[in-house]
């Protein structure tokens, strides 16, 4: 038996090695998905005539497709238009996020684009974090997405966090780079953190990539399986690399 697909590789960058299964995703039974439209499997309907349709659906979303392949419990802590601001102050709260019925042992989070893309929020720095108490943070991006980390922590702080960055896109602009950067910042501030980097490592959205996996604004189903795929390889690829960090995952708490 071949082990160079299950361990470390020299030279392996994340995304070299796409998984269909899952991967090493599967050592999780639980993971929650905080994001906006791209992590509810958000779809963009325009008919001629007529006003914009925006449909989250979930089933669609790269989690669900993540939780297919690799037989693990997601959960969609998501929304279109979601902002770390909104989650904080309303969302959560109002969906019973918070709840220790919905614990997971791994949480992805992919938020920055309504912030600072959409909205023009002030990035921030991990200079905006209070730690004694987050409810202090700056109202900043920083702040906010830092906010809803630390409450996480505290309820499960055996937990893994995977952040993911903006991806690299036509519409974006600099402002993209901006929150990515706070991403990775945030991500270096706290423990059990690791970062998903699309901007780095993931295909540019350009023309060809939006005509095979855009529907409008939106993505379209291949869109968000690929999404999955690369999200899940990405996750794989870091476990790969940090196994001594992964050992004890079946001991996080978690809720079926």
């Amino acid at each position: 038996m071949d082990l160079k697909p299950f361990i470390k590789n020299e030279g392996e960058k994340p995304l070299d090695n796409i998984v269909s299964d899952g991967g090493m995703c599967g050592i999780f039974r639980a993971i929650g998905f905080i994001g906006d439209s791209l992590s509810s499997g958000e779809f963009e309907i325009v008919e001629e005539g007529k006003d914009k349709v925006y449909l989250d659906c979930f089933q669609y979303s790269w989690g669900q497709y993540i939780a297919r392949a690799a037989g693990l419990k997601a959960r969609n802590f998501s929304r279109g238009g979601m902002t770390a601001e909104e989650y904080w102050e309303s969302f959560a709260d109002a969906n019973g996020f918070w709840s220790e019925e919905l614990l997971c042992q791994a949480y992805v989070v992919a938020l920055g684009v309504n912030d600072v893309v959409n909205r023009g929020m002030e990035a921030g720095s991990v200079k905006d974090i209070n730690e004694e108490d987050y409810n202090l943070n700056a109202n900043t991006f920083a702040g906010y997405y830092a906010r809803i980390i630390q409450r996480l922590k505290k309820m499960n702080p055996q937990a893994k966090f995977f952040f993911v960055t903006l991806p690299k896109c036509w519409k974006y602009g600099e402002k993209s780079q901006q929150a990515s950067a706070v991403i990775r910042e945030l991500a270096e501030y706290f423990d059990n953190t690791y970062v998903i980097d699309l901007e780095k490592y993931a295909p540019v959205y350009d023309e060809e990539f939006m005509r095979n996996f855009f529907l409008e604004g939106h993505m379209n189903p291949a869109g968000y399986l690929l999404t999955g795929k690369m999200i899940a390889s990405y996750i794989d690829w870091i476990i790969r690399n940090n196994p001594e960090d992964f050992y004890k995952v079946g001991l996080i708490p978690y809720c079926e």
